[in-house]
């Protein structure tokens, strides 16, 4: 079993440790700092939520994203033809995210998060999961403005996409996860992000690899979803029941990993133990503690920095005695 995070990490810590992050961007908005200046603070704060993942026990890791504005935007900015637009809610969360725009056909720029990567191995010993914004999600939180449909936006960022997960293969991501919170929204278009998926995984030899929903279930969706060319499966058991359900009357694909959100990354209460070993049964009872990943349920920057870590370190003693580890 495994135990990790979605994706981001909290940027700002509680009071009375500095919002330095916060601090560094507003002087380099105003022209007080360079990039390059901002570019050190970033890797500081990088470097502290991964020493917080660290003595938490987690088995792996991220960067915590904290270089990332928004799912949407970090991509976006590394990939021609879009422009970034104005702030639109994401999800139905309170937090809001720049709007990419595609104005003309999408092109391949070169490798966005490959330098996070590297960052995060030089830090840590311990192995790191590399996130991508999959490109059905990426594309349903875009403004289109040049495709004539949307299949067609999907699988040109499938192919571009394609390029950054095997760059990151290249550069020794223990892990690829790719989300897509947006399927869950819009089930009916499952077909686009079965051909998206051929693409995108075309040439990766890895098996490490995860697609990753959240902010809902994954009912509706045919069989074919379970056959889909990754390793597993990211499922949300936090917001919904209906992936509990799910595993209950289908059995869960033997070759498959299955990425458990058991931890609600949205909410400052903390679940107690028997919650948490609730669920954890629930998963267990249809596959083995060795074929699972066990995290929040979607990525933590919604909760207070202190809140997050605390929320991990009662996931990882609730649950890590007794099991084997891999």
């Amino acid at each position: 079993m495994i135990f990790t995070v979605v994706g981001n990490y909290p940027k700002i810590p509680n009071a009375p440790r500095p919002a330095k992050l916060r601090q560094a961007i507003t002087r380099f908005q105003g022209g007080e700092l360079t990039q390059a200046e901002l570019a050190r603070v970033e890797g500081e704060v990088t470097e502290e939520v991964i020493r917080e993942q660290e003595a938490v026990g987690l088995d792996l890791l991220t960067d915590g994203h904290i270089r990332w504005e928004d799912p949407a935007t970090y991509f976006a900015r590394g990939i021609d033809g879009f422009e970034i637009s104005g702030l639109i809610r994401y999800f139905d969360t309170n937090v809001y995210y720049r709007q990419p725009v595609v104005t003309r056909a999408l092109g391949w720029k070169g490798p966005i998060t490959v330098k996070d990567l590297q960052f995060a191995k030089r830090v840590t010993n311990k192995p790191i999961k590399a996130v991508i914004t999959g490109p059905f999600t990426l594309a349903r939180m875009s403004r289109n403005t040049h495709y004539s449909t949307l299949e067609a936006l999907v699988m040109d960022l499938a192919k571009i996409l394609r390029q950054e997960a095997l760059a990151l293969q290249a550069a020794g991501a223990a892990w690829i996860q790719f989300d897509e919170p947006w399927l869950v929204r819009a089930k009916q278009d499952f077909p686009i992000v079965q051909r998206a998926y051929t693409v995108l995984t075309e040439g990766l030899t890895t098996k490490q690899t995860l697609l990753c929903t959240y902010f809902g279930d994954v009912q509706g969706l045919p069989p074919a979803f379970f056959k889909l060319p990754v390793g597993g499966f990211g499922l949300d058991f936090v917001t919904t029941t209906g992936n509990f359900d799910l595993l209950k009357r289908q059995a869960w694909p033997k070759d498959k990993w299955l990425a458990g959100g058991i931890v609600d990354a949205r909410n400052t209460r903390m679940q107690n133990f028997e919650e948490l070993e609730r669920a954890f049964g629930q998963l267990t009872a249809v596959l083995p503690a060795q074929q699972l990943h066990i995290s929040p349920h979607c990525g933590l920057e919604f909760l207070p920095r202190e809140v997050a870590y605390a929320k991990l370190e009662q996931m990882v003693k609730s649950l890590r005695q007794g099991v084997p580890v891999l």
